[in-house]
């Protein structure tokens, strides 16, 4: 339901963006020449695969899952600009009534799938309910307690059950009866469950390894740890479909690449890898060679901002419990040392952070509420620490951070700048998975502050906010990780997502922001900026405001 940007991988975009030059600026437009329809777009990743089952996809709307499945609803994504929702599979955005409990869809005529046969409001219904089966857990999730009964439903291939939430009084109308109302409800319907499967099929476990596209591509071939090869979907209405110019006429994913490979075939750009784009990020041991590759290095393209990494304080232990502490905090930490430690400089890091909300999310509000320059002010912070009680500072604090990569020379930098404000703090490392079983699954865990990161799966203020501070998302697994329990911001964060007049549900996102950080859970550090290497003839490359990954999307040949 969630997705964690790891502080790992903010560390290898950020190592892989000091290696641009101090000099260069995020591009986050478009680059390469003109393309035209034609030739063979190759896909380089790390990744042993490219899940295409929409049922166990966490893939966001401008990845891999677009080639192969349309949704009910899609993303517009233009570099400096806010990401707004359009219909895809659906005429529109969706319908709400009963003050947002209701949502009413109605598809658009004639789509197809890849074999000809009629998509209809009854595979859309049967793609979400295959998503509620054990056997095809791991996708996104937003859907799944808003519709009853719930996470109580195991799926339609036991008893055949349906979900009576869900209504389809003809081929074309699809209406959704949700348990409480939910202004975000037609941004849910971009995620992958939404895509429609032929009601009755994909029962099998490989179903990703063949499913009956309805998008712009079909697969022919599928080889876990090897390829999967893509040809044109000759039924799919590219007329109907506003954000797929789908210019390739073949797409070949190849996986399990190593990273430093794949950084040294894009660098070195000949034959086919012309044609190619690096899905991962390169590896450190060949950024010296793109820094000294002209070529390479113009083909290097940057996002505008990126993953909110954030310090999170540990709201309910030791004197952390007192928000006057917490608050010394927000001046203790030097966000200037934590984009050098990222990047080498604030600009390749990302921009300091301010509030919770990331760029790029309509009716975001850019403020400041603490006041403070990105390199802090330790006078400060010793100042509040002395009226809150503690004239001589804290010691003894347990700071988390992920083992990978650069994770303990990012907390060394906030290690440093909270001695300068009194704060004594010793650095606990950790591997993923322990990361994970300390800090987010433990009743009690043994942490004070930890490092983190967070990109929401769809661009809402709510996707930032309820999974990092609503009480429910405490331990189990959550990302509450600041611990933080307010009653009255778990009911004003429910009233917000029960507005469906996106203007009034922004100024209340834009009050919870602020009402958030005045209780200071977490320390903001930076909007965490994202880049990608490509072939000289892969054209259209290009990263909006959100998300701040490449949209794939809009890939075509430079013939």
């Amino acid at each position: 339901m969630k997705r964690r940007h790891s502080l790992a991988g903010i560390a290898a975009v950020a190592v892989l963006l000091a290696a641009c030059g101090a000099n260069d600026k995020p591009s986050g437009g478009q680059a390469g020449g003109d393309v035209k329809k034609g030739g063979t777009l190759y896909l380089l990743s790390d990744s042993p695969t490219q899940q295409y089952d929409p049922a166990r996809s966490s893939s966001l709307v401008v990845t891999g899952l677009q080639f192969v499945h349309r949704r009910l609803t899609s993303w517009k994504v233009a570099p400096g600009q806010d990401t707004t929702i359009v219909p895809d599979l659906a005429t529109d955005t969706g319908k709400p009534s009963d003050g947002g409990k209701t949502w009413t869809f109605t598809l658009k005529d004639n789509q197809k799938y890849s074999d000809g046969s009629t998509i209809k409001s009854a595979d859309i219904k049967w793609g979400l309910e295959r998503s509620y089966a054990p056997a095809f857990a791991g996708g996104l999730a937003y859907h799944k307690d808003l519709l009853s009964p719930g996470l109580t439903y195991k799926g339609p291939f036991e008893g055949g059950q349906e979900l009576s939430s869900i209504e389809t009084p003809d081929d074309k109308t699809i209406i959704f009866k949700l348990a409480r109302p939910y202004g975000d409800w037609n941004w849910v319907a971009s995620t992958p469950a939404f895509a429609p499967v032929p009601k009755g099929k994909g029962a099998e476990a490989n179903y990703g390894e063949h499913p009956i596209a309805s998008g712009p591509y079909q697969i022919d071939k599928f080889e876990r740890g090897k390829t999967a090869e893509l040809s044109r979907n000759q039924n799919w209405d590219g007329k109907s479909d506003e954000t797929r110019p789908a210019y390739p006429d073949k797409v070949i994913w190849q996986f399990s690449q190593q990273t430093n490979v794949i950084s040294k075939r894009l660098t070195d750009d000949t034959g086919d890898d012309k044609n190619a784009f690096g899905t991962s990020f390169a590896s450190p041991a060949q950024l010296a060679q793109i820094q000294s590759n002209q070529s390479a290095k113009s083909r290097l393209v940057t996002s505008e901002s990126g993953a909110l990494a954030y310090l999170a304080l540990n709201t309910q232990r030791g004197k952390l419990t007192d928000v006057n502490v917490r608050k010394a905090f927000q001046y203790a930490v030097n966000k200037a040392a934590y984009q050098v430690a990222s990047a080498g400089n604030a600009q390749l890091a990302g921009d300091a952070a301010t509030t919770l909300v990331t760029p790029g999310i309509a009716g975001r509000e850019q403020f400041d509420l603490y006041q403070t320059k990105p390199e802090g002010d330790p006078a400060k912070a010793k100042e509040l620490l002395a009226a809150a009680g503690n004239p001589n500072g804290l010691d003894g604090l347990v700071l988390a951070t992920r083992a990978e990569n650069n994770g303990p020379k990012l907390a060394e930098s906030v290690q440093s700048s909270l001695a300068a404000a009194g704060i004594k703090v010793s650095i606990k490392p950790m591997d993923d998975e322990t990361f994970t079983a300390e800090v987010q699954n433990k009743e009690n865990p043994d942490y004070d502050l930890a490092l983190t990161s967070w990109q929401p799966d769809i661009p809402t203020a709510n996707a930032n906010i309820q999974p990092l501070f609503q009480s429910t998302e405490i331990g189990g697994g959550g990302y509450n990780i600041a611990r933080y329990k307010n009653a009255e911001v778990d009911s004003l964060i429910t009233a917000a997502q029960a507005t469906v007049d996106q203007k009034e549900a922004a100024k209340k996102w834009a009050e919870l922001d602020k009402k958030i950080l005045a209780d200071s859970p977490v320390v903001p550090l930076i909007y965490t900026r994202n880049s990608y290497l490509h072939g000289s003839k892969v054209g259209n490359v290009q990263i909006g405001r959100f998300p701040a990954y490449a949209d794939y999307r809009q890939f075509g040949i430079v013939q």
